[in-house]
């Protein structure tokens, strides 16, 4: 049986896990990614995983909390034995400030200490004097990990949001909900807890230690030797042969590319850890965006707008196909009125959108290469992905979701990971596009006029060090 799959040569770099598309529900709102959440949170019957940049200290970050406890309660009595919890967060953003990610979980941790787990994972680069000098905030901008990751049992939820009150309410962003693919979920499980290995694990007096089975420092041993170990442990996950035949995987071998061709739709994991030399999602979108033919067209978004450069090459020079890049407005962007050195965040993303705008119009290429601002009053954007258009088609059949932002610090800085999904089920495809044209709804194009507006003054200073400080945002 000759398998129909698009995109079918996905398989070479991922593990490929099949459903069908009903499995798949697109959420639209921060509300309904929180209610979710809880939802899930309370009929859990076996696993946990959390995996975000940080953990809010809000009401409604609490209110997760409560949830998670009273599902390790009733789990506890109900079924005689322990509800497993994973939690991952970044060190510095889960450690900023006296009230932080590491304080709220605390008493969750306490109360069940044998069964729920918090790893603070600290990139190797941020040590020595750079260490001791940069203060709370800025410390974030060495490196990160980015991880969205939100799994119930075996469905999983991924996004670009992370766990806090904006993103309950009025930051948009995207999440996918895949719901009973024990593959996909086992994985995604064995991702995080990988990462947690070569984390601090918390404790329950809020001191934190490296993990026996792993023992190396991340700032305090020889930062070579955490890389090369870390690596080895993602890649021999990556490459485990678990993930492939016999698990609800394709695997890479090309004879087995009909097996689950009784499905409708693929998933493959994609990982970006480019501190440990882990280059798999960077290395699929090169080889996306080359093969993206005339007549094809793509839809890309970033909250913060901010391509390597290679992207941009690939766009100019080497991809025949039509984009529309969507980006946030200056009022809806993450880092709007912010005071001191952050406050020039926002006029160089202003200053990079338009240099690449500019360099569209000198290459003539304004009109296949289109540039969009979001804007909705009191919110702001966050949203990140691809939706692609076959050749002649109103209706995407592949979209990217997760955590990366296709900027520097996302290909080089930090731990990222983005779920590729490629499907022929005509509903599904429905609801991406229908995901991508509200977003697109609540944009203009930008022209040249747009960067003729009092609120793009780009202070000289910026300009000055936006080609530096890019690097790290």
């Amino acid at each position: 049986m000759k398998c129909c799959r698009p995109h079918a040569w996905l398989a070479d770099v991922s593990p490929c896990f099949a459903v069908d598309g009903s499995q798949i529900t697109i959420l639209q709102e921060p509300s309904q990614f929180f209610s979710t959440l809880k939802e899930k949170t309370d009929s859990v019957k076996k696993r946990i995983v959390l995996a975000s940049l940080y953990l809010g200290t809000g009401e409604l970050e609490q209110e997760l909390v409560d949830c998670l406890e009273k599902s390790c309660t009733r789990v506890r009595k109900e079924e005689d034995r322990e509800l497993e919890v994973t939690v991952l967060l970044d060190f510095t953003r889960g450690s900023r400030g006296q009230v932080n990610s590491r304080t709220l979980l605390l008493p969750l941790l306490q109360k069940f200490e044998k069964s729920v787990s918090v790893s603070l994972y600290h990139t190797p680069d941020l040590r020595g004097f750079l260490k001791y000098v940069l203060p709370e905030r800025y410390n974030e901008t060495i490196g990160l990990t980015h991880l969205k990751v939100y799994l119930f049992d075996d469905s999983v939820i991924i996004s670009g949001s992370n766990l806090s009150h904006d993103y309950f309410t009025n930051r948009q962003d995207r999440y996918i909900l895949i719901e009973n693919c024990a593959p996909l979920a086992d994985f995604f499980t064995s991702l995080v807890k990988t990462v947690a290995s070569f984390s601090f694990q918390l404790q329950t007096d809020n001191t934190v230690t490296v993990d026996e089975s792993f023992g190396i420092h991340p700032f305090q041993d020889d930062q070579t030797t955490f890389k090369w170990a870390a690596r080895d442990r993602v890649e021999k996950l990556l490459a485990c042969e678990s993930w492939r035949g016999g698990t609800g995987t394709e695997g890479r071998d090309s004879q087995n590319q009909g097996h689950h061709c009784d499905k409708d739709t693929w998933l493959y994991p994609l990982v970006q850890m480019g501190p440990l030399g882990i280059t798999q999602d960077e290395d699929t979108m090169r080889r996306l965006l080359r093969s993206a033919d005339s007549g094809h067209r793509i839809r890309l978004a970033s909250g913060y707008f901010n391509l390597t450069d290679q992207y941009m090459d690939i766009l100019l020079n080497q991809s025949l196909a039509q984009y529309e890049i969507l980006m946030a407005s200056p009022q809806v962007n993450g880092f709007y009125g912010a005071r001191g050195m952050t406050g020039g965040i926002v006029p160089a993303y202003i200053y990079i959108s338009k240099l690449f705008f500019q360099t569209l119009s000198a290459l003539n290429q304004q009109n296949r290469i289109k540039l969009y601002e979001y804007y909705r009053n009191k919110w702001t954007f966050h949203v990140k992905g691809l939706w692609y258009y076959p050749c002649g088609k109103t209706l995407p059949d592949m979209t990217l979701i997760g955590s990366t932002n296709f900027g520097y610090r996302s290909v080089h800085r930090d731990l990222e990971a983005q779920l590729a999904i490629v499907t022929t089920n005509h509903s599904l495809r429905t609801e991406l596009h229908k995901e991508n044209e509200r977003l697109y709804e609540l944009s203009s194009q930008v022209t040249e006029e747009t960067y003729e507006r009092p609120d793009r003054h780009i202070p000289l200073w910026v300009m000055w060090v936006t080609s530096v400080i890019k690097h790290f945002f």
